[in-house]
């Protein structure tokens, strides 16, 4: 049966010297793994190659039990070209594409998460604060697929946690799932030390999520992407290969 869906798409190999195979997530139907037949074709449907970033309304046959599906059309309505020509704003695109399409599972719908990476490479687009763009997309993200973890007190003990709560030192543990205060981080044999502009980047986005209007500096952001990706690959089980690029060692 055919679907319609908005999609972008986040992975795309060439198949053969005219043909791709494509990883998209879609708005309703969650990612799809499709063979783009004919696609490079400058008459093709889909009027050439379909590149990474590339947004637009698909339509596709899904495959069965995890096989390719068939795309029959697709039609381009967002240019991201103007990223290309910059490199930062570029690395952090592909991090954002390549966070989303590890975070989620094939056909897992998640409208909130299409809208997140539209909205997210819309802004690096339009030449939003790079660093503040990113960690509000990581933390959305991780929010939205229910890995964020406890972002606002002690996971072990439910006391408040380090600068945002009297300046002491804190640490996040991926594998207890959120913050750890000095007292109890100690039997944590994984745990990241946190700074204060790191703390109070947390405290600002979490503000935003309330419905605050904020600004999130670059030093704080700095610090909180560095935590998210950190946290992320950690639940994810495996590097993400743009972390560095985008976000730094």
């Amino acid at each position: 049966m055919r679907q319609r869906e908005p999609a972008i798409c986040l992975r795309c190999t060439d198949y053969s010297e005219t043909s791709q195979v494509l990883h998209l997530l879609t708005r309703g139907a969650g990612l799809v793994r499709l063979l783009a037949k004919g696609s490079k074709r400058p008459k093709s449907k889909s009027g050439g190659a379909i590149d990474l970033m590339s947004e637009g309304d698909l339509v596709f046959i899904g495959g069965s039990a995890g096989g390719l599906g068939t795309l029959t059309e697709f039609s381009e309505s967002v240019s991201r070209a103007g990223l290309r020509r910059d490199a930062g704003r570029l690395n952090a695109a592909l991090f954002m594409v390549e966070l989303a399409g590890e975070a989620l599972g094939e056909g897992d719908s998640h409208p909130e998460v299409f809208d997140l990476l539209h909205n997210g490479l819309e802004r690096l687009n339009q030449q939003g604060a790079v660093a503040a763009v990113l960690a509000y997309f990581q933390w959305r993200l991780l929010r939205l697929v229910g890995l964020l973890g406890e972002m606002g007190v002690c996971v072990s003990c439910g006391q408040t946690a380090g600068a945002a709560g009297g300046g002491h030192a804190a640490y996040f543990s991926s594998i207890q799932g959120g913050l750890l205060c000095p007292a109890c981080e100690g039997s944590a044999a994984e745990k990241y030390r946190l700074d204060g502009a790191t703390m109070a980047g947390l405290a600002t986005l979490a503000a935003a999520e309330a419905g605050r209007k904020v600004t999130l500096p670059d030093k704080q952001a700095a610090g909180v992407n560095r935590l998210l990706a950190y946290h992320a690959s950690h639940q994810l089980g495996k590097p993400l290969k743009m972390a560095r690029h985008a976000i730094g060692p």
